[in-house]
């Protein structure tokens, strides 16, 4: 009688011993998925409150492609013809020759802004005519002209026209900025040739 009570006990053990066994694996499992979450979250986290702290704004929202579904689109580029024009350098002898491409948010804001080309170009060539060859040399200068084409870009669609004065009189109460997204985005020299 001795020998059953022992074989139902060796029964039991590995029953026993596979219940545990699941439990652990169970349990290691658990920790490396909350571990992994932990993990991916903190990372986001972090991206986000660095692109807040370098512009301003979160990394998705400041110049991010358009997102269509989970998958980013690529960027689309409209490029515009070659320009030729005097500067405003004493003596206007001196010339530019410049090549842009404007970044647009999507293929639809492309065809939009196609069809506002011809005023587009034209303001473009009013910027350049007024910039001297000193201006175009010059890093910042040409920053300055990209923000200023930019912004020559977004009047066909409600933009405002001249730059923020900022030695105008102070308004009665300040308004809050809104932001309004333009479709040209980005502005690109292809070429820049100051002869």
């Amino acid at each position: 009688m001795a020998t059953k009570p022992a074989a139902a006990e060796t029964a039991q053990a590995p029953a026993k011993s596979k219940k545990m066994l699941i439990i652990i694996v169970a349990v290691v499992l658990l920790l490396v998925l909350g571990g992994g979450a932990f993990l991916f979250i903190s990372k986001q986290r972090a991206a986000a409150a660095a692109a807040e702290e370098e512009g301003g704004e979160p990394a998705a929202a400041a110049h991010a492609a358009p997102d269509h579904g989970g998958a980013k689109t690529p960027p689309v580029y409209l490029p515009m013809d070659n320009m030729v024009v005097n500067l405003a350098d004493p003596g206007g002898e001196r010339v530019a020759q410049v090549g842009i491409t404007l970044e647009v948010r999507d293929a639809k804001a492309a065809d939009s802004v196609k069809a506002f080309m011809p005023t587009i170009r034209s303001g473009v060539l009013m910027l350049l005519s007024q910039r001297t060859s000193e201006n175009l040399l010059s890093p910042e200068g040409k920053h300055k002209l990209i923000e200023d084409i930019l912004r020559e870009a977004s009047v066909p669609f409600g933009g405002d026209p001249a730059p923020e004065d900022e030695t105008a009189a102070p308004k009665k109460k300040p308004k809050k900025k809104v932001t309004v997204q333009y479709p040209v985005v980005d502005v690109l020299f292809s070429s820049l040739i100051v002869q």
